[in-house]
């Protein structure tokens, strides 16, 4: 398996060209995000990713997590990886200074993120829940829940998880039985079984911290009977210190297809008389303030979509730049490296194009999130924070779809060698599978952002999305160099591809809803398309720029206008087909009986 190289000046250029990193740089509580410092994280997590992660990839696929008469144990080299991971501050690079993390923007530290999913995807699961168990304790928690629990998961000395799903609620969690019960001290006795639950245990740290959904006896039926609860693995006495272990066990591990050294584990609450719990927030709000978790592992999952087809792709193209097979079909040279065949260079410019646009729209995202963190006006907050939740669903659903695809073709380029263990390319498949399904399956994604966030305002953050994309239309169409005129006419097609199915869906949405709920995931396919051709249009305006300019490295300027014009021509025409069968409705699936399916 080829090394791991963080794409550090696609990162960059995402960060700065796209997210508008200086002007986040600007924002209240983000003024140590300076280009310095950007360049020193990315160097650091770049190595670390590389030296400390990257090699154990493959050691964690063989070995797995194993379940013990004590417990969960991870591979060989987890632990002390861990440590180091810790010890180097990557697991608060985000989280808030107060409660001992470095506070830096999103925007920087998806990149980080994004190297740990693409070294090590396995490992990186634990650190992601943790931070999302975090975010929900700060917006949601009581002061004491935070104090005792906050500053040891920022750090890393204990880790969270978060627990959903029950054996007959997957994703309907209006199913859920797990029972909270009050007790006089004011804590609650947890009685209930969670499946698929990531890292909920392991051997890494001295605690995990379980946020878990229940019902009080006396919550309403359905998903407003939910509530949530911190359940620790071992209680936390008043100074701090561990006590006794809680009621919580791992009672088995999946056997999954990919993502090995990640233990998904079936939990069990209260076997043994009840597992002490506390009430997060208010009763019977848990699924709201477990949305908060949701939404960020919505878009690290997204990430890890673009993660693994770019380790597929470096992947991909080291092998096709030393295998030699075949005669050159053009000049008749016998025995030719692999990238000099028109149909590989093809695929590779699929996989690099695909993982770049989708890079892209979530740097942006991540940036829209800082903005509506801390942007002074609370109107603007307000407005960053919609445009970040509408793209959200098209990051996790399209990238997520986009990494399955591109790591098939990296297996593809090598041929019958990919589809042999000692390879690595196969992991690669094997891991993003699962990226498609866990924190929501791309049908939920597509029924959120056609439901919550289209029609919740009538369509009216779809419209400044549009004008946005119209914007860089306009700027391309404008520019004198052909390459960007064309990128910007195939963009304003696309759009228009867009446009035109979104007025569909609002005009009948109230008169067949079997229709909609037909077009919801073609619509989506048809958001990612046009979002990335945007992205692409704007690092191919950026580029032209520095080119301009005569700034920074010239040739790779050149390739993102390259890039870029490859993706327009090769992907966004794929739009107007989507935007058909978006308006094709559930005509065709009304045809069919159940007994022909």
């Amino acid at each position: 398996m080829s090394d791991y190289i963080a794409p550090i000046k696609d990162m960059r250029f995402a960060m700065t060209e796209l997210a508008g990193l200086a002007e986040i740089g600007r924002l209240p509580g983000f003024e140590e995000a300076t280009p310095d410092l950007a360049d020193a994280v990315l160097e650091e997590a770049a190595r670390f990713a590389g030296e400390v992660l990257a090699p154990l990839n493959r050691v964690g696929d063989r070995e797995g997590s194993c379940l013990t008469p004590e417990g969960v144990t991870t591979p060989k080299g987890w632990k002390e990886a861990y440590r180091q991971f810790c010890e180097a501050g990557w697991n608060g690079v985000s989280a808030p200074g107060p409660y001992g993390g470095q506070g830096l923007p999103e925007t920087m530290a998806i990149a980080v993120k994004e190297m740990a999913s693409s070294a090590n995807l396995s490992f990186s699961l634990g650190p992601l829940l943790t931070a999302g168990a975090v975010e929900a304790l700060l917006i949601c928690a009581s002061d004491e829940l935070k104090a005792t629990y906050l500053e040891k998961m920022i750090s890393g000395e204990w880790t969270g998880t978060m627990n959903l799903t029950e054996p007959q609620a997957g994703s309907d969690l209006a199913l859920i039985r797990t029972r909270a019960e009050p007790r006089a001290d004011g804590s609650y006795r947890i009685f209930g079984q969670k499946i698929f639950i990531t890292y909920g245990d392991h051997d890494m740290t001295g605690n995990i911290v379980h946020l878990v959904l229940a019902r009080l006896p006396d919550a309403p039926a359905g998903v407003k009977g939910i509530s949530l609860f911190v359940v620790p693995k071992f209680l936390v006495n008043p100074d701090g210190s561990l006590g006794e272990r809680n009621d919580v066990r791992c009672v088995s591990l999946e056997h999954k297809l990919g993502i090995h050294a990640s233990p998904t584990c079936v939990m069990a609450y209260g076997d043994h008389g009840g597992a002490a719990g506390h009430l997060v927030g208010e009763p019977n709000r848990g699924l709201e303030y477990m949305f908060i978790m949701m939404n960020a592992a919505r878009l690290a999952v997204g990430l890890q979509g673009v993660a693994l087809g770019e380790r597929a792709y470096q992947q991909a193209l080291a092998y096709a730049r030393e295998r030699k097979q075949g005669r050159d079909a053009v000049t008749g040279e016998a025995l030719v490296t692999l990238d000099r065949h028109p149909d590989i260079r093809r695929m590779l410019m699929l996989m690099k194009s695909r993982v770049e646009a989708c890079r892209a729209l979530a740097y942006v995202t991540a940036g829209l999130i800082d903005r509506a963190h801390a942007a002074p006006d609370a109107g603007e907050r307000a407005r960053q924070l919609a445009l970040a939740e509408f793209l959200i669903p098209i990051v996790k659903g399209g990238a997520t779809e986009m990494g399955v695809e591109v790591t098939s073709l990296g297996i593809q380029i090598h041929g019958g060698m990919g589809y042999i263990e000692e390879t690595g390319a196969a992991q690669h498949f094997r891991d993003a599978r699962i990226t498609t399904i866990y924190e929501g399956t791309t049908g939920i994604q597509a029924n959120d952002l056609v439901f919550r966030k289209l029609m919740r305002d009538q369509g009216a953050t779809a419209k400044i999305l549009f004008g946005q994309v119209a914007d860089t239309v306009q700027r391309l169409i404008a520019a004198e160099q052909p390459e960007l005129k064309a990128v910007g006419q195939r963009l304003g097609a696309a759009l228009d591809a867009w446009v035109k199915a979104t007025e569909w869906l609002g005009a009948t949405v109230k008169d067949d809803l079997a229709a909609i709920l037909a077009a919801a995931v073609p619509y989506l396919n048809l958001a990612v398309v046009v979002c990335g051709g945007w992205q692409m249009g704007r690092a191919a305006l950026a580029a032209a720029g520095r080119l301009a300019a005569g700034e920074g490295d010239g040739r790779f300027y050149e390739g993102k206008i390259a890039t870029a014009r490859f993706y327009a021509d090769q992907l966004l025409p794929q739009a107007r087909a989507w935007g058909e069968t978006v308006r094709a409705g559930n005509a065709a699936l009304a045809a069919v009986a159940d007994d022909m399916l």
